[in-house]
């Protein structure tokens, strides 16, 4: 693994970075190194170098803000006095990457920041570019007066649907949008966009200027030639650009940074599991069986209150990306679920409903009240020992490993899971982000849930197909 420091350059100056695994900041200044951030090989970047305050006090709640259940992972704010409090507007529309904007705003806050999920429908309630439906906390015409430290724009990428790209086009042509990131480049605060969102939404805008720039490799010829920058993360003044749904974790500790200071960014990253897995691999199999089917197969992702979404959310759409059937089924009394730092998911159905199905896979995601409502499930538990009879396939992530193991199903099987429930568990695997034991699949959680869900591609489909989901992720991948 390679420690990065990240090299602050006039915008004038600067040649074009060489390659994809560097990240340089750019701002006016002189040149100046600042203290370099470790990250596995997928993550590789230099956090920008920030003169912000740190501010970590918990958020009164606003008619914007939504309150969080616990999660496996303390807040960083939780335990630091603040001085002041962040506000950040993340807009959604039809077709947003929901990875991008889950990760961003789960990662924002957990460090402290008072997040508002603003849609730019006439609705709350948006289906994402995944197929995932998330509900927004406010529509972007109730934000319109406000003053943000931040305005950052997730968008979709590599989904079209008939009607081309709606997520891109939406936020673009949303004439309130435009008008407060307009005014938040004018007034020098801070915004950013990932993904296709600097090519397709802040370059018509004209918030691009004399700015260096990245966005996902395949709009990247859309840039100005002179200011495009192939990397990871790129910051350039206000500005703060990044690739795709592979680099949303760099993408949102950058942001992280930047309003409250390199210590706060560096402890969020270590509690997402960002850190180096040193020489440890990123998976390790166990009683190697085949998992290929002569079908599509049918994968069951049980959600609740308190679920992580982070671990929601990407399963379910790295899944869809590679083609697989995921239904979403909540445990509680309505399909509407609060998830741990407050995004609200709309599962497919209840537990009741998908009950009647026959699932290939069934995928617990992690949250300590999350795994705690899983376990509660009568339904779910019926369906766990189900599998386990008929010899399908179980997964975990985080600390719903407890639950597998408190039904019986962890018997003589190695498995990971989050570092607060391993205590718990027997046969823990100390190291890898993904252990697979014969027809059982789990993770630690958070920052390794890519890896989880990619490892599961290609268990299905093999390993080519799995590496094609990657690269339109923008995300590193074994290349065998």
């Amino acid at each position: 693994m390679e420690n990065l420091s990240c090299l602050v350059l006039k915008p004038a100056a600067p040649p074009r970075l060489p390659g994809p695994r560097l990240s340089q900041m750019a701002a006016t200044g002189s040149a100046t190194f600042v203290s370099s951030l470790s990250f596995p090989s997928s993550m590789d970047s230099q956090l920008p170098k920030t003169t912000a305050k740190r501010s970590l006090k918990p958020t009164e709640a606003s008619s914007s803000a939504i309150p969080t259940i616990p999660s496996a992972t303390t807040n960083v704010r939780n335990t630091t006095t603040a001085v002041s409090t962040k506000k950040v507007l993340v807009p959604m529309g039809f077709g947003t990457e929901e990875m991008e904007a889950v990760i961003l705003v789960n990662v924002l806050r957990r460090a402290g920041a008072e997040v508002t999920v603003a849609s730019v429908e006439p609705q709350l309630e948006i289906q994402a570019s995944g197929g995932t439906r998330l509900v927004a906390d406010t529509t972007i015409s109730t934000c319109s007066y406000q003053i943000f430290d931040l305005v950052a724009l997730p968008l979709m990428l590599g989904y079209y649907s008939k009607g081309g790209m709606p997520g891109s086009a939406r936020l673009r042509d949303c004439e309130i949008l435009k008008r407060i990131t307009s005014k938040q480049a004018e007034e020098k605060r801070l915004y950013g966009g990932i993904s296709m969102a600097p090519a397709v939404t802040l370059l018509p805008w004209g918030l691009l200027r004399r700015k260096r720039t990245t966005c996902h490799p395949a709009f990247f010829d859309k840039l100005p030639t002179f200011w495009a920058v192939k990397s990871n993360i790129q910051v350039s003044g206000e500005l703060t650009t990044s690739q795709g749904p592979g680099t949303s974790f760099l993408f949102a500790l950058s942001l992280v940074e930047q309003l409250f200071g390199e210590a706060v960014a560096r402890e969020i990253g270590e509690s997402l599991f960002m850190h180096s897995a040193d020489e440890k691999p990123t998976k390790e199999e166990f009683n190697r069986v085949d998992w290929a089917f002569d079908h599509t197969p049918r994968v069951l992702v049980p959600v609740a209150n308190g679920s992580e979404e982070i671990e929601v959310v990407s399963i379910i759409d790295i899944l869809r990306r590679a083609k697989v059937d995921v239904v979403v089924a909540s445990v509680e009394k309505s399909v509407k679920v609060l998830a741990s730092q407050g995004v609200k998911i709309v599962a497919d159905k209840l537990i009741g409903d998908a009950a009647g199905s026959i699932y290939d896979l069934i995928i617990l995601p992690g949250g300590v009240a999350g795994a705690e409502q899983l376990q509660k499930s009568r339904i779910l538990k019926k369906l766990l020992k189900e599998q386990e009879v008929d010899g399908r396939l179980c997964g975990a992530v985080c600390s719903s490993a407890t639950v597998l193991h408190k039904h019986g199903l962890l018997k003589e099987k190695r498995a990971t899971a989050h570092p607060s429930t391993t205590r718990e568990l027997t046969n823990v695997v100390d190291g890898p982000k993904v252990v697979i034991d014969g027809k059982l699949i789990t993770s630690r959680g958070l920052a390794t849930v890519s890896d989880f869900a990619l490892a599961i591609v290609s268990k299905f489909f093999g390993h080519a197909r799995a590496r094609s989901v990657a690269e339109g992720l923008v995300f590193e991948y074994p290349r065998s």
